[in-house]
């Protein structure tokens, strides 16, 4: 998947853009976070790494060091390039949620979450050529309401939980269900633009 080269919306190449910008992720969420700060990356090349979570790794760190591993992956295969990297972990106290591909892990997720507070963390890396990786990460707190079966069966139904950490979206239906949340909205999305944003300003990316 490849996006207009150099383009971001609303106009042209912007000419003090001299690098492409590599997005190492298939998210469409985080295609559309970044353009609403104005950014279209050049080229879309998600990382093939293993995902898996070593025993006893905690969810901050298993989500910074995908971050890392991904940037880092897709910048040997395109080293003239930035390579914008991000992962997103669910983790109620130390456990970390799979991401969601069938009904009854669906179901083991919601009934997890259900009445209780959990964390979002994305962490974020950029590989820029000739500078060192820059990488942090972003937690946001939820507490979600208590869960029906009656919800819990809708909600199994409505297929937006599909590949997602956790077995829900907070942009879509899974929303309702939330009674607080105490930080970065984009970072439970995909992608704690603030965060990103400044990334690539530090990194020489042209933005506003």
């Amino acid at each position: 998947m490849t996006a207009p080269t150099g383009r971001r919306p609303g106009g042209g190449r912007d000419p003090a853009l001299s690098t492409r910008l590599v997005l190492a992720s298939a998210s469409p969420r985080r295609l559309d976070l970044l353009a609403r700060i104005g950014v279209v990356p050049d080229a879309v090349l998600p990382a093939d790494i293993d995902e898996s979570v070593p025993p006893g790794e905690l969810p901050k760190v298993h989500a910074l060091r995908l971050a890392e591993e991904k940037a880092k992956a897709v910048a040997r295969m395109k080293p003239d390039a930035l390579v914008l990297a991000a992962d997103t972990v669910v983790a109620v106290g130390r456990r970390i949620l799979p991401k969601v591909e069938d009904e009854p892990t669906l179901r083991r997720c919601m009934a997890l979450l259900s009445a209780r507070r959990h964390r979002v963390m994305t962490g974020v890396a950029l590989a820029a050529p000739g500078q060192p990786l820059r990488s942090r990460v972003v937690e946001t707190a939820i507490a979600m309401k208590r869960l029906s079966p009656e919800e819990i069966d809708y909600y199994a139904s409505h297929g937006e939980w599909r590949g997602k950490a956790g077995g829900y979206a907070l942009q879509g239906y899974g929303e309702v269900y939330v009674r607080h949340i105490a930080g970065s909205y984009s970072n439970v999305v995909g992608l704690p633009l603030a965060e990103t944003r400044h990334l690539l300003k530090a990194a020489g990316y042209p933005l506003a």
